[in-house]
């Protein structure tokens, strides 16, 4: 395809606490711009100002007006089109915090309340005012308890898909006075008549839902999951009847922590592109999550990138782009997609879906592991190679050696933290109070030592790459892990040498969660080192 028959974008994350620079939101411009991409999504939820609504964005790091004008300019001077991808009723548990705006539920905006219209309308008009496209994603999706907290309470029970029309019918109003085509998130139009479900065989699509879509609405098909033909075939089959202006966004896994997952996003590539094709869908964007908190550098993904760029263009001979991979970014592609690494433990035979212990298994608890049954005992010892291999390749490039920096004293960590709690457990089940001493002296040490130096080359990439705001979380989140591993080193020294008659936690047995021996995927830091309840 020529470059102007298509719309290749990347939609870029910044609401999970990682706000990108303007230096590195146009060095990432650039890149993208060289590969081939004409498009970019910037998906703020509340990161960016809002004219008249000081608590929106407040202490985030948003991009205030000036800021997203001279990333407009620049990018334009690039030939791309930013998109801004926001919300207008769900994903918005940021601004309930501060107890200024009418809410449903923690984060779904009250519809039919006139104070949510009058905010979607200083959305609108700030960002009018300050990017030049006539499209806007307004999102929309997973708003799975619409209806269902204080909207319930004070205008009595509907069903999902009535207040969804309502809603959409009024955000459309505002789109049109500002000239805008809105895009929504496919989702909600799918789930109310599929009990829930957006992933379906092929259906005739209830007329009513048709009729019910907008002119003005443009429909986008997400699927980053699958890479079977037939999902996605059926998927843009069930979308064709809704919408001949669908575009369809995949994934660059940039959402499992604080490692990249290139070759799962590269295998779910190639089905979706052609199923795209087969329905005359040239409209793609590739999405760049950062859930729970944005750990992972975008960066990362370039392999995942490049891969899509080429295969769009209708390149797809892997020597062949390996080969122009190592000719644009000074690296062999390979050596790039060892940023996987830490990911690449225990993982089940044909596991379709990604799995995560290079970020759980740093969190698990050395006493409270319930996560402890994911593990393989001998794994381990694989992150001293990943490490050394990592290393190794990072020094190959200095534009991007402190990515492999960072991945590599993560292995550092996690070659010994991952089969911590299974050891510590085995040898107190034992009895065997020289081996809980030697593990204190030894792992519990070496722990605390490398994650001192994860925690600073961490530190450092965040701040290369964003503003210092959502750092907080990660020095409280890894410095309280490094708190807890000297609070158990202590604790299995007191009992090794008699001062503790016993330690209770060690006690119990470990129960399987989800697989045995194998990993999972399993993104919540909160949920990761403790069965207790935070609140």
């Amino acid at each position: 395809m020529k470059k102007n028959d298509y719309a290749l974008g990347v939609m870029l994350d910044v609401s999970r606490n990682a706000v990108m620079t303007m230096e590195h939101m146009k060095k990432f411009l650039l890149k993208i711009s060289e590969m081939g991409y004409n498009c970019m999504f910037l998906y703020a939820e509340n990161t960016y100002e809002v004219e008249g609504e000081p608590y929106f964005g407040y202490m985030r790091g948003r991009y205030s007006q000036e800021e997203m004008r001279e990333m407009d300019e620049y990018a334009r001077s690039l030939g791309i089109e930013v998109i801004p991808c926001i919300q207008t009723l769900a994903h918005l548990l940021a601004i309930s915090k501060w107890e200024q705006y009418s809410m449903d539920t923690d984060d779904i905006l009250m519809v039919d309340d006139e104070s949510t219209y009058v905010l979607i309308e200083k959305m609108f008009k700030t960002l009018s005012q300050c990017f030049q496209t006539r499209k806007l994603h307004v999102g929309m999706d997973e708003a799975h308890m619409l209806g269902r907290g204080k909207h319930l309470d004070k205008y009595g029970y509907e069903t999902v898909d009535v207040i969804m029309k309502r809603h959409l019918k009024r955000v459309c109003e505002i789109a049109k006075k500002y000239g805008y085509d809105i895009m929504i998130w496919s989702d909600m139009y799918f789930r109310p008549w599929n009990n829930g479900e957006y992933f379906i065989e092929k259906k005739t699509m209830p007329e009513e839902y048709v009729k019910a879509l907008p002119d003005n609405v443009i429909p986008v098909y997400w699927d980053y999951y699958s890479d079977d033909f037939n999902n996605y075939d059926n998927m843009f089959y069930n979308h064709a009847q809704l919408s001949n202006k669908t575009w369809f966004a995949g994934g660059a896994w940039t959402w499992g922590g604080f490692a990249p997952h290139n070759a799962a996003s590269i295998k779910c590539t190639p089905p979706a592109i052609a199923a795209a094709k087969k329905h005359g869908v040239n409209n793609i964007f590739i999405t760049m999550w950062g859930d729970n908190g944005a750990e992972c550098s975008r960066y990362s993904v370039l392999p995942t990138l490049f891969f899509i760029s080429e295969h769009v263009k209708g390149n797809t001979d892997m020597e062949l782009i390996k080969k122009k991979f190592k000719k644009r970014f000074g690296i062999e592609f390979d050596e790039f997609m060892l940023l996987d690494r830490p990911n690449e433990i225990a993982v089940p035979e044909n596991e379709a879906h990604p799995v995560c212990p290079g970020k759980y298994m740093l969190y698990s608890d050395p006493f409270l592991g319930f996560l402890d049954s994911t593990v393989r005992l001998g794994e381990g010892k694989k992150y001293i190679e990943y490490a050394k291999e990592v290393r190794a390749a990072g020094k190959k490039t200095k534009t991007y050696g402190y990515l492999f920096d960072t991945i590599a004293k993560l292995c550092d960590v996690l070659a010994d933290k991952y089969e911590l709690g299974v050891v510590t457990r085995a040898a107190y089940k034992a009895g065997d109070k020289a081996e809980l001493m030697r593990l204190a002296k030894e792992e519990y040490s070496r722990i605390e030592v490398n994650m001192r130096g994860f925690m600073k080359a961490f530190e450092k990439q965040w701040l290369k790459e964003n503003k210092p705001y959502g750092l907080e979380i990660h020095h409280h989140r890894l410095g309280g892990m490094l708190n807890r591993i000297s609070y158990c080193k202590k604790t299995l020294l007191d009992y090794a040498s008699g001062k503790l008659d016993s330690i209770p936690e060690l006690e119990e047995d470990i129960l399987t969660f989800k697989k045995n021996n194998e990993s999972i995927y399993f993104n919540n830091y909160h949920k990761s080192y403790t069965s207790a309840l935070i609140q």
